[in-house]
């Protein structure tokens, strides 16, 4: 239920005037911009938590702004709506966004684009704050498509590098793939209920059960755009090229924007995919394979940031793998923790690439935890959340999805469920053991180059911290039973997930032993025995080549759609727009200019010579009067 409420408009209205004054003044203080942007950011922070404090438990504040859309029956206003999802959602974009903006104070110093750096970056989280803030599907796409323009933007930051410029152009195609899909969905949502609101299609779909089989097809076509957004197969191609932009725009959209909109509108729509078996089955097989391949490939990437980006795709299968067994609220809870150990984990790395020479290769690091003892703290904390180790926030999200796995889908789908479980808890193992291979080559192995690297400015460390402290602790409160399953309760009907969490002791003995196995095994072979992970390539050559070559989905991309449709452009341009279309053209002009050429022969200048044709034409015209 809503309740009316004037202002709700500062919450996307602060980035907004953040980003045109960050980057105004940035033309002339660079610096200055980062701190103008980080205080509008930080504005919004504190409006999100005054507006959830007064939020009533179950309600929802609402704004309608003005008309937008009014085309035939369809009406849809600017209308903005802040309940306890936009709340939470709201809280954690704004809140790491702003530690983010903090961070990149110290990282882009120096840029001289810094001033159109923070303004991007203003507008990426004006962006993500108007898609939760949505209250209809309309304007949650302004934001879907807002913050698809900004990752473009910011990816192809450095634009002058053309294999930049190329991630950006590949981000922004695979979106529009599936963003094509998800405006399939909204039309069919449109076609058969005539609304877009989300409580008017609530309503309506709860009052409408049997037509399952339309929100099975409307499930699966706003899951594939959710697939571009989120990066699940078959759309994840272009999230380890986004790691071409500056490291804060990594971590933002890892963390706080751009890949957790597709958990966002699933969780939203929670309605539809309750009575949508058919799209739970497709969001639970595509995310449980979307976690284990990404895991498997994170395991052989040398690229510390690569290492990351494969890490977010796993972890966001995931949060649909909760989704889709109807746990909507722990997908949230696992969005959450994931927002602050993905975070401290990319701005770690950062770190590490600022203050080392920007290298990115973990093979050319080795005993930086002498050098950046607090980048290591913060990087091994945020990696064991990661790896879901008891009692760190990671553990408690990660152990949610897995729970709501094995209780909400073995009635439904049996086998099939046990066998996603198994490949669930296989993956939770792999990640544990990329990220302590990552940890052992960057901090702990030996010194493999000549990096002078040192502790970041304070601006960094900061936010770095922070993030480590949230890390640890955040987990832990928000599994109480009367924390966020219990303030997002309202939102969602039918069967719900209660999740206990357990004592210490049973979490670190009974339920951590993928993440300790994982980890134990990596520091292992990558400290002590770093001999026996090449006797295990070369006794498996396949598949090694197969985790390294990130199983050759871009290759296979290239070689059954991009190539053939390079050599359809190329035909087509030349035998359909050169050919025909200019032949036409260029042709009725090379017509009309011989004819010209022939009249203008008759134009000699000579008087007797148009007295000549006058009579001539006058004789042809009597000759023709007497003959006719």
């Amino acid at each position: 239920m809503s309740v009316s409420y004037s202002i709700l408009w500062p919450v996307v209205f602060f980035p907004l005037l953040g980003a045109l004054f960050a980057y105004l003044v940035g033309l002339k203080h660079k610096q200055l911009a980062g701190w103008i942007a980080t205080g509008a950011s930080g504005a919004a922070l504190f409006y999100v938590a005054g507006l959830t404090l007064l939020l009533p438990h179950g309600r929802a504040f609402e704004q309608r702004l003005f008309e937008w859309l009014a085309v035939g029956d369809l009406q849809a206003a600017l209308t903005l709506r802040f309940d306890a999802l936009g709340a939470v959602m709201s809280l954690v974009v704004a809140g790491v966004g702003t530690l983010i903006h903090l961070y990149a104070i110290g990282y882009m110093a120096g840029d001289p684009a810094a001033g159109r750096f923070f303004a991007y970056l203003n507008l990426f989280l004006a962006a993500m704050l108007l898609l939760v803030s949505a209250a209809n599907l309309p304007v949650l796409f302004i934001g879907w498509e807002g913050v698809a323009l900004c990752s473009y933007l910011l990816i192809g930051f450095w634009f002058k590098k053309e294999e930049f410029a190329g991630a950006a152009n590949k981000a922004f195609i695979v979106n529009r793939i599936g963003d094509a899909c998800f405006l399939l969905g909204i039309f069919l949502l449109y076609l058969n209920f005539g609304t877009l609101d989300f409580s008017e299609l609530r309503l309506l779909i709860e009052r409408h059960p049997e037509l399952s089989a339309l929100y099975g097809w409307v499930g699966i076509c706003l899951f594939i755009g959710a697939s571009g957004k989120s990066a699940q197969i078959p759309l994840f191609v272009w999230l380890p090229d986004a790691m071409a932009a500056p490291t804060p725009v990594s971590a933002l959209i890892h963390a706080a924007t751009m890949v957790t909109a597709g958990v966002y509108m699933m969780v939203r729509l929670n309605y539809l995919y309750a009575l949508a078996p058919l799209a739970m089955l497709v969001v639970l097989v595509v995310a449980v394979l979307t976690a284990f391949l990404a895991a498997t490939i994170a395991l052989a990437q040398d690229d510390i940031k690569k290492v990351l980006a494969y890490s977010t795709i796993s972890q966001l299968g995931f949060m649909f793998m909760a989704a889709a067994a109807g746990a909507y609220w722990v997908a949230v809870f696992h969005i959450i923790t994931h927002a602050f150990f993905k975070a401290c984990l990319f701005l770690s790395a950062g770190s590490v690439m600022h203050c080392g020479g920007h290298e990115q290769n973990m093979r050319k690091m080795g005993g930086l935890w002498r050098k950046m003892p607090l980048t290591a703290m913060s990087f091994a904390v945020a990696g064991l959340s990661l790896a879901g180790m008891a009692p760190l926030a990671g553990y408690y999200s990660k152990h949610a999805c897995f729970l709501a796995l094995q209780s909400g889908a073995f009635e439904t789908w049996g086998r099939l469920a046990e066998l996603a479980l198994l490949l669930a808890w296989l993956t939770a193992f792999v990640t544990a053991l990329y990220i302590a291979r990552a940890f052992s080559l960057i901090f702990l192995g030996p010194a493999q180059g000549n990096l002078t690297a040192h502790e970041p400015p304070w601006k960094m460390n900061g936010a770095v911290l922070t993030l480590a402290v949230l890390s640890v602790f955040s987990g832990y409160f928000l599994a109480l039973p009367h924390a966020l399953q219990h303030y997002l309760r309202p939102l969602f009907s039918g069967p719900y997930f209660n999740f206990d969490p357990g004592g210490v002791l049973e979490a670190l003995f009974v339920h951590s032993w993928p993440g300790l196995l994982g980890v134990l095994v990596g520091l292992s072979l990558y400290l002590k025995a770093p001999w026996l992970i090449e006797r295990i390539k070369e006794r498996f050559p396949f598949t090694a080549r197969l985790f390294r070559g990130k199983y050759y989905v871009d290759e296979i991309y290239a070689l059954l759609i991009v190539r053939p449709l390079e050599r359809l452009s190329v035909g087509l341009w030349r035998f359909v727009d050169q050919g025909l279309i200019d032949g036409t053209v260029n042709g009725g002009a090379r017509l009309v200019d011989a004819l010209a050429l022939v009249v203008s022969r008759v134009q000699s200048g000579q008087v007797r010579h148009y007295a000549l044709f006058v009579f001539s034409a006058a004789v042809l015209l009597a000759a023709f009067y007497m003959v006719f």
